[in-house]
């Protein structure tokens, strides 16, 4: 079997299999799959098959490279680099949210997943516009992620993503630190707060407080 016969397959299987999208743009009103909610069936199913799949960086194109185990033939996906420049943000913070947004975009095309069309979402279509809440009833949270552009957005989805399903482990420290972990500023953070609902607010709220409590030898 070809290494596109077996990616063919692959596909097929990923198809089959139970998906679910865990990651909430709240902002523009869609959801999306993150890696963690593909990535570990598809690398059973690349082992099942002897595929092996590589992502790789350079400063102009990113490229998934998908090889047969048996053969040692492959097949290569590429992508144009593109660039961040997210408020807040480190420039190795950049350089890592452009390469996340290029490893979840290089497997989504080669596994043909098909998602909502994000552009319309986030740029507004005409229904969406019609069935918007009025600007007046926003929240703080709510109207500071408003002021932020799309790339930035899409970042703070990325973050609230991963809190969310650390926070389903019931792993709250990590939570905690990962939003830390961006040392993001204020307006970010709050922005932030808008793509968490109450319940995961209330953990991260609860666990910073535990955190500013003196320590007793």
């Amino acid at each position: 079997m070809s290494v596109l016969s077996k990616l063919m397959q692959a596909r097929l299987l990923l198809q089959a299999a139970p998906l679910k999208k865990s990651g909430h743009n709240k902002f523009a009103g869609y959801y999306y799959f993150e890696l963690g909610d593909f990535l570990p069936t598809v690398q059973q199913i690349f082992s099942d098959l002897g595929l092996c799949g590589l992502v790789s960086y350079t400063a102009d194109i990113a490229t998934l490279t998908i090889t047969d185990l048996e053969t040692d033939k492959g097949v290569s996906i590429t992508s144009p680099m593109g660039s961040a420049a997210l408020k807040g943000c480190h420039e190795v913070q950049n350089i890592g949210a452009v390469e996340t947004y290029q490893r979840r975009y290089l497997w989504v095309t080669a596994m043909e997943i098909v998602e909502h069309d994000a552009l319309d979402s986030v740029t507004g279509s005409p229904d969406a516009a019609l069935k918007a809440e009025p600007k007046s009833a926003k929240s703080v949270p709510a109207d500071e992620l408003s002021k932020q552009d799309a790339d930035t957005v899409a970042f703070l989805s990325e973050i609230a993503g991963n809190v969310r399903s650390m926070i389903v482990r019931n792993d709250i420290a990590g939570a905690y630190d990962e939003i830390e972990s961006h040392n993001l500023e204020i307006e970010l953070k709050t922005a932030l707060w808008a793509l968490l609902d109450s319940k995961e607010r209330s953990a991260i709220k609860a666990e910073a407080t535990q955190r500013k409590q003196p320590k007793v030898d």
